[in-house]
């Protein structure tokens, strides 16, 4: 049993800029995915503590120096937020693989694709248009101003939190927003990392507040009038509720949520190249990632070479310890996620697919939440199992007549997260891709990119993350008509951003001695 938490203040939560104790004695148990053995202990906020977080994001966006600060002082911010997180990187290498169950040595780079993701949102203030000309139809001087929408609740699920916690927290930040970052339950140790890091760069009191906390706390969180936004990433199940909820109240709201997205398999394709790539990328995380191919669509005549070739490559995938540097797939995250993917294996089975691989337990792993990579051939596209996020690594192969008839497939469904397009012409690739309808499209692998932009068609979604136009989701806009140009605009000299008000000096980055 390991109980040494690989965070420094476990038993707190970060509120206004301090590590303070919870309004209640209640903790959260964080269980090792591997071994089923309790990992760490958090401590759980209740109303109190989620009402005292808003209200500190609340003061901090209305009276404190950040909204007030230049794109380019937040920006600094950004970019100490990566050295400060590389100092933590091997409790990030640690805490990824127990929580959610990726493979250690895919973990090692958590630390520096956080960094990355920060560096890439701070360099937008340098290039974004925070405020441009326009021409009024009435006459005068116009502007587009582009302003911080407010006080930002940020919601992360427990497959990537560390991977998602920059595209939440990053642009808000560099904004001009306030932040409420809550964690899920079981795999909180990534906000804690970024909590200590924010408090290692002297990140001003009440601009990010990190709590965990479980599904009714949460609420109270998307309710909250104090809270101008809300971003999520999960089930399309939970981003229904959510959307509801802001839909009542009129807040602004970004939605990641859930896919089934397929992969179209052209004539022309390799088809072993295309198994080998699609199965290596379905390991990815356990197949807990909701833009995975999970559907592949390709011509009847060449539907069992692709379910054989499939099957090969998954039957050589080594299973295991996600610390073992053989290991090529860890557990599932969660016992309920096991016991979800073994219910959608029986469904498939139940409803007439071909179970060509895996569907059992590794029967060498007695412990932790193991499945095997599996595929099903012969799959009807309106089945359980081709129609429903699984969320693990089980791969449907759905014959189809022709190309037109695999790209009515492919959009024969709810989402639109990503797909891809397999084929040796990229003219063909680029024609298919124009057709489907999904918010990313890519040629003969598994390719999506927050530093362009992520998010989905239909139910996958709404609004984008990643880019600048993950950053728009961020501001309101204003329009200003003026009589004649202000001084900046008289003079030639663009300012992007309001003066640095007087007191701003004392919360600048913390240097080390």
């Amino acid at each position: 049993m390991t109980t040494t938490a690989p965070v420094a203040h476990p038993d707190r939560l970060f509120i206004d800029g301090a590590w303070v104790a919870a309004s209640s004695d209640a903790v959260i148990d964080v269980v090792d995915s591997g071994t089923e053995e309790l990992y760490f202990r958090v401590a759980e906020a209740r109303a109190a503590d989620l009402d005292r977080a808003v209200g500190a994001a609340r003061k901090a966006f209305d009276e404190g120096p950040w909204p007030r600060l230049s794109h380019a002082e937040r920006a600094e911010y950004l970019r100490a937020f990566g050295p400060a997180l590389q100092e933590r990187s091997d409790a990030l290498a640690q805490i990824w693989p127990r929580e959610s169950g990726t493979i250690a040595t895919f973990a090692r780079y958590a630390a520096g694709a956080m960094q990355k993701d920060f560096d890439a949102y701070a360099a937008l203030a340098e290039t974004f248009a925070f405020e441009e000309t326009a021409t009024p139809s009435m006459g005068g001087f116009g502007l587009i101003v582009r302003e911080p929408v407010g006080v930002v609740g940020a919601i992360v699920p427990w497959n990537s939190p560390h991977g998602l916690i920059p595209h939440k927290i990053g642009p808000a930040l560099l904004a001009g927003c306030t932040v409420v970052l809550k964690m899920s339950p079981e795999a909180p140790g990534a906000g804690y990392v970024t909590a200590e890091a924010a408090e290692q760069i002297g990140l001003p009191p009440g601009v990010l507040n990190v709590v965990t906390a479980d599904r009714e706390v949460s609420e109270l969180l998307v309710r909250d009038p104090r809270v101008d936004k809300i971003t999520f990433t999960g089930s399309t199940a939970a981003g229904r509720r959510i959307g509801a909820i802001m839909g009542e109240r009129i807040g602004r709201m970004t939605l990641e949520l859930g896919g089934k997205s397929a992969a179209v398999i052209l004539d022309d394709a390799d088809i072993e190249a295309a198994a080998a790539t699609i199965a290596r990328q379905e390991c990815v995380m356990t197949g807990q990632v909701c833009s995975s191919l999970t559907r592949v669509v390709v011509t009847r005549a060449r539907h069992d070479a692709m379910v054989e070739a499939l099957a090969a490559n998954f039957g050589k995938v080594v299973v295991g310890n996600q610390f073992d540097a053989d290991t090529q797939m860890g557990p599932l995250a969660v016992s309920r996620q096991r016991d979800r993917v073994e219910g959608y294996i029986a469904k498939g089975i139940a409803e007439g697919a071909t179970l060509a691989a895996g569907g059992k337990r590794p029967a060498h792993l007695d412990r932790g939440w193991f499945v095997e990579p599996t595929v099903f051939g012969n799959v009807d596209n309106s089945s359980t199992i081709a129609q429903e996020e699984i969320f693990g690594p089980v791969l449907s192969v759905i014959p189809a007549t022709d190309e037109a008839d695999a790209v009515r497939i492919a959009n024969d469904t709810i989402y639109g997260l990503n797909a891809s397009v397999f084929t040796s012409d990229p003219d063909r690739a680029y024609a298919v891709a124009r057709q489907l309808r999904s918010g990313t499209v890519g040629m003969n692998s598994f390719r999506t990119d927050f530093g362009i932009a992520f998010g989905g068609f239909k139910q996958s979604g709404l609004g984008r993350e990643g880019g600048k136009e993950g950053l728009a989701h961020f501001l309101e806009t204003k329009t200003v008509i003026l009589d004649e140009p202000s001084t900046p605009y008289r003079t030639q000299v663009r300012s992007s951003s309001p003066a640095k008000p007087a007191g701003v000096a004392e919360h600048r980055i913390k240097k080390e001695a």
